[in-house]
């Protein structure tokens, strides 16, 4: 046999830590060349294997259970057969054990009258093992005469299901229990019992009875009177030695048979060989196959007991999810919600939460789709209905001076709806672009500084400056986040726009840019009036605008509220609040200005 511990040859050790290495990660290649293969690392990550596929409760029941029905089966297959093995072993001892007492009676009880033997079957009856009646003479001759051994064999293996054949020297049957009669000394051949056919029945279960006991067992076999060498277990008892024989019947019954030589002052005078009957240790092993089925009746009840259990821990949640997920593609009711299975510690708690997560994210979407469809409606409204006012009074205008006035509230209320159209489709759309486009690093400290450059370039028709401030790590820190370079840099330019609007000609807005706590704040402060007590909530809110110092309709009211919807798809958010000056006269605190914070998750 092949020593599977031993390395293939042509691969040394190196070379197979170096493919080891390789197979665990590629990385390490080098490592694995310098230090040669590590079992303690090998087991440690397929302990982080079975210990990842053990946190499973699932896992856990599927397994546990597969392999209680396994074990159950190979445990009754194993005791049957030791049980079987045991059975034989045990028969074949008790018949050596009887064929010696038998062997040694007819030898040390016999007394030798002339050429002939004779016996007393009581005293043999009462014969142990080793004990002898008298001691013959050592150079008698010891024939064996049928007549004389006929009752006493006939006494001995007629309470018992044995079959006693007894050879001469030359392998010659000389007598056979079976062919005894039941009185009397007179021997008697049985004619073999008419053959019929057997039914498919009785095929299929010799089939079967053959299949399970035959084994690596040879098949029995009778031979004629002369063949008594042909059995392997006489042949060894002539030569002096006791053997014994394992077999099966082509009818598939088990036979045993031993074999012990019958002596004479340590001559061999011929052969004793004791045989089962076919269906003796069969019946025995049919018997606990019935007891094995019986049990596995009880196992199999177990088994869909515990199956039933299993469907009812893993299939009927399942079926209620799926039942609550039609429910919502049919929306039945105006809001359906999914079965709470989240107490569950396993893969069915983690889809019934998924599955609610996912259910309130759509309903909350479809709520939003529809008040927006609603705020686009009245926002539209409004200047279409003035539109429509106006141009229904143009004809009727008497002066040029009406008509002019007239025209230019047609202008007002066409660039009016101009703009809200375009607010809308950026809002419109702004989900599906965020959803669509991958995040990537984007760099703050550069993004901010290019935003700045460009407002203080252009000024957006007001003289208000804008400086950056960074408090970081160091001048190199990058102020990464995950994100839209250009949605984050939307967001910071209606901040900007939105402070340098509110503040007065020569005022400064000021950006500082810090990390707290894992993640990066942008401050944007102005100087101008501030934001109402009762605007500080709704000033995010779509279509709200509170610009007492511009004309009506001159801002869409969107800019906050798209921002609002950029920073809370990258996981941050956003606020405002009051910059809180001196004290007044009245010794009141004094607004300074507003603030408007984002936070955004660092890299």
């Amino acid at each position: 046999m092949l020593d599977r511990t031993q390395p293939e040859q042509g691969l040394t050790s190196e070379d197979a830590a170096q493919l080891l290495e390789q197979d665990l990660a590629a990385d390490d290649t080098v490592l694995a060349q310098e230090k040669g293969w590590r079992p303690l690392d090998w087991l440690r990550r397929a302990g982080q294997f079975f210990f990842a596929l053990s946190f499973s409760s699932l896992t856990r029941r599927i397994v546990s259970l597969n392999l209680a029905g396994l074990v159950a089966l190979v445990a009754s297959i194993l005791y049957l057969s030791q049980f079987r093995a045991g059975l034989i072993e045990a028969r074949t001892q008790s018949l050596l054990v009887y064929a010696e007492i038998i062997s040694e009676a007819i030898a040390t009880s016999a007394t030798a009258e002339g050429n002939t033997t004779t016996f007393d079957p009581d005293r043999l009856l009462d014969l142990k093992l080793g004990e002898s009646v008298g001691t013959p003479d050592e150079s008698a001759d010891f024939p064996i005469n049928p007549e004389r051994v006929a009752p006493v064999l006939r006494r001995l293996i007629a309470p018992t299901k044995t079959r006693a054949r007894i050879f001469d020297r030359d392998g010659g049957l000389i007598l056979d229990s079976r062919n005894l009669f039941a009185r009397g000394d007179v021997l008697r051949f049985e004619l073999p019992p008419p053959s019929e056919k057997p039914s498919l029945f009785e095929k299929t279960k010799t089939a079967i009875k053959t299949w399970l006991n035959r084994g690596d067992l040879p098949i029995y076999r009778e031979l004629g009177p002369e063949g008594g060498r042909g059995y392997p277990e006489v042949a060894q008892s002539l030569e002096g030695m006791k053997s014994s024989m394992v077999r099966v019947t082509e009818r598939g019954a088990v036979v045993v048979s031993v074999a012990v030589p019958v002596q004479h002052f340590r001559a061999v005078r011929g052969a004793l060989m004791l045989t089962t009957q076919g269906d003796d240790i069969d019946q025995l092993v049919t018997s606990e196959r019935l007891a094995i089925l019986k049990i596995g009746g009880v196992a199999s009840a177990v088994m869909i007991v515990l199956s039933l259990l299993l469907a009812s821990t893993i299939a009927g949640p399942v079926r209620r999810l799926a039942d609550g997920a039609e429910r919502v593609r049919r929306r039945i009711q105006t809001r359906v919600e999914i079965p709470d299975f989240t107490g569950r510690r396993d893969e069915i708690g983690h889809l019934s939460g998924a599955l609610r997560d996912m259910t309130n994210a759509l309903y909350s979407r479809i709520e939003a789709i529809e008040m927006f469809a609603a705020d686009v409606a009245h926002e539209l409204k409004n200047p279409l209905t003035s539109l429509r006012s106006a141009v229904e009074t143009l004809p009727l205008a008497r002066n040029e001076n009406s008509r002019a006035r007239l025209l230019a509230v047609i202008e007002h209320d066409v660039k009016r709806l101009d703009r809200l159209i375009s607010d809308i489709s950026d809002a419109s759309r702004l989900d599906a672009e965020l959803q669509r486009q991958d995040m990537a690093p984007v760099d703050l400290r550069r993004l901010l500084t290019t935003l700045v450059g460009v407002a203080n370039e252009t000024r957006l028709g007001h003289d208000v400056a804008v400086e950056a401030r960074f408090e970081g790590r160091g001048p190199t820190d990058t102020f990464s986040v995950p994100g839209h370079d250009s949605r984050l840099g939307q967001v910071i330019s209606n901040l900007l726009s939105n402070a340098q609007s509110f503040s007065k000609p020569g005022d400064k807005v000021r950006i500082v840019c810090r990390r707290t706590r894992g993640e990066i704040e942008i401050v944007v402060d102005d100087d101008g009036p501030g934001i109402g007590a009762d605007a500080l909530e709704r000033i995010f809110e779509r279509f709200y605008t509170d610009r007492p110092h511009q004309g009506f309709g001159q801002n869409s009211g969107l800019g906050l509220s798209i921002s609002k919807q950029i920073i809370e798809a990258h996981g941050g958010r956003i606020w405002a609040e009051n910059r809180l000056g001196p004290v007044d006269e009245d010794g009141q605190l004094t607004v300074a200005g507003a603030r408007f914070v984002v936070r955004l998750p660092a890299l």
